[in-house]
């Protein structure tokens, strides 16, 4: 969460309008998701089929949350079925789950106290926390909370869309005054719970493995509520799971254990899901993202060489990379080029956003994901790898001799594709991608270089496919 945040309530009455055409209403999401063996790049639903992941998300399609709100308790109510509505509009399969660990904190955009609700455990008391309410029993679920997010999961598996939970989130903690109102600050539980344990006031010890009999206790308990978690929703299949938003570089191990956790946990259970590791803020580095036991990673923009912003790499890692504008920019960048050249690297993309009618270069992000699933439906997207040596731009997903896919990131103009591996005639299409249009082009024969002119101005997607000789 690289920038503040804005709430999803009151935004989207305005938004439909803006959409573009609703796609088709898909059939239910298969899984559970596992990596795909054979291009890792990918997550496959058991098929062998490649499931590429692309969609926009925002801080309150879970909870009630003023976050980015007018302050005001109870806040906004969050409308689940508008924000599916929306996904399903723009042709989205995939969101992050957001949760919010405070029931209150001061943030400044727009200035004032903000609330969320509800939380994983009963508000019964007795005594008052912090923020006014009743203290929280830290050995008592409250079954609103897990109820609505089996619901709110389970809505969106049945069209056909995976939700990633967010497990724990620890933005917030870090820069605001949440620890205050947090259910483990000993304030504001039941149970003499204090994880705070060099009693600084911050908390950050929430997010560490502290060998002290408290930091036992708080690990229990953090480990009771993710058996919570996982016993309400694994019988889904469209369940991904996050461990947490954005705690620093001090929560490196304690992530390790949460991911091994679920793991454990999970394989005694009727399904196994995939768990992902997302950027550390502030000062982490993508290699203990890599280094980590989890499935799928959210990277930052990187050094130079990785560049996931501007120039996204082709790299393989055994671990399927979801590039997320969250940990790039918070909610500030990402358009129609960026979507596109990730996904012909061989990533998967999320966009964080308000949710609310907005600047072009939202609406053009929101757009190209819709795109490039499409093209990743069209395509035998499990055989194709990113292959920049093949085309001039440097954009070239390919199933060399068969399938490309290449993105020209510029103006109109010539570019060339190698296709000396293709024997046959190639079928020609382009996509205009500001106009969210295709225009067939004549065939053209592979076994050469071939050079290409944009028959438009803007960014184009080609689209060649063998349809005589060779395979």
């Amino acid at each position: 969460m690289l920038a503040k945040k804005k709430s999803l309530t009151g935004c989207l009455l305005l938004l439909f309008g803006l959409a573009a055409g609703a796609a088709g209403q898909p059939g239910p999401a298969r899984g559970p998701l596992r990596i795909l063996p054979s291009n890792p790049r990918y997550f496959t639903d058991g098929s062998g089929k490649a499931i590429y992941l692309a969609g926009s998300h925002n801080w309150g399609n879970f909870q009630d949350s003023g976050h980015r709100a007018e302050p005001g308790d109870p806040p906004p109510l969050s409308d689940f079925q508008r924000y599916l509505d929306f996904l399903q509009r723009y042709n989205h399969n995939f969101f992050r789950l957001w949760r919010w660990e405070v029931p209150q904190w001061t943030d400044t955009e727009p200035p004032g106290v903000k609330h969320a609700r509800p939380h994983p455990w009963l508000r019964s008391g007795p005594g008052l926390a912090k923020d006014g309410k009743p203290r929280f029993d830290l050995t008592r679920f409250d079954p609103e909370y897990f109820e609505r997010l089996r619901v709110r999961v389970k809505a969106a598996g049945e069209q056909g869309r995976y939700a990633s939970i967010m497990l724990f989130e620890g933005w917030a903690v870090q820069l605001l005054d949440a620890w205050t109102y947090h259910p483990f600050n000993a304030a504001n539980n039941v149970n003499g719970i204090d994880a705070d344990a060099d009693g600084d006031g911050r908390g950050l010890e929430f997010y560490t493995l502290v060998p002290t009999p408290m930091g036992k206790q708080v690990l229990a308990l953090q480990e009771a509520y993710l058996r919570g978690v996982i016993d309400a929703v694994n019988d889904l299949d469209n369940v991904l799971y996050e461990v947490c938003n954005e705690a620093g570089p001090y929560s490196t191990e304690w992530q390790y254990q949460v991911i091994r956790f679920v793991k454990e946990y999970e394989s005694h259970k009727p399904k196994q899901h995939p768990i992902g590791m997302t950027f550390q803020y502030r000062g982490a580095t993508n290699r203990a993202l890599f280094d980590s036991p989890a499935d799928w990673v959210s990277p930052n923009p990187g050094e130079a060489a990785e560049s996931y912003l501007e120039n996204p790499p082709a790299n393989v890692s055994g671990k399927v990379i979801v590039n997320d504008t969250d940990h790039l920019c918070g909610h500030t960048c990402g358009d129609n080029i960026w979507v596109w050249k990730s996904f012909c690297r061989g990533l998967n993309v999320l966009f964080m956003e308000e949710l609310s009618p907005s600047p072009i270069w939202q609406d053009s992000a929101r757009v190209a994901m819709g795109q490039t699933r499409r093209y990743a439906e069209k395509m035998n997207l499990a055989e194709m790898t990113p292959h920049n040596e093949l085309a001039s731009v440097r954009y070239c997903l390919a199933k060399p001799g068969s399938e490309y896919l290449v993105f020209q990131p510029g103006v109109r103009g010539v570019f060339t594709v190698n296709l000396k591996g293709a024997e046959g005639t190639l079928a020609v299409e382009w996509l205009n991608i500001n106009a969210d249009a295709t225009v067939p082009g004549k065939p053209v024969q592979g076994a050469g270089v071939r050079a290409f002119t944009t028959p438009f101005p803007g960014p184009a997607a080609l689209y060649l496919k063998l349809t005589s000789g060779g395979q």
